[in-house]
């Protein structure tokens, strides 16, 4: 029998954040244009609102409605589990930031 995986903890909180900068998309069925930009959307309001992520969601769903129309909703947070209803090709769940995780439909 095969023994169990055991995962190490990161033994510098702050390198490993440092190392998950980058996003990193989950799930995804948008084009790509709209992916483009609702990364770029989510990553940016993420760093400019670290500790309100109710304001970064908030200049997130507007950006979207904006761009891509009306009525687009946004989720941030760290350890959240989802079932939504959404339209094709309109969903994008990813991480950023090494703990925030974006989920973004319309």
């Amino acid at each position: 029998m095969n023994a169990p995986i055991e995962f190490e903890q990161p033994v510098d909180r702050e390198a490993f954040l440092k190392l998950a900068k980058y996003p990193l998309i989950k799930h995804t069925d948008m084009l790509e244009e709209m992916r483009i930009e609702a990364v770029e959307l989510c990553v940016s309001a993420i760093e400019k609102f670290p500790t309100n992520l109710e304001k970064a969601t908030q200049m997130i769903k507007e950006g979207m409605d904006k761009k891509f129309g009306a009525p687009w909703h946004v989720v941030i947070g760290e350890g959240f589990s989802f079932e939504i209803t959404y339209e094709v090709k309109n969903l994008l769940y990813m991480f950023t930031g090494g703990t925030h995780a974006a989920l973004v439909w319309k």
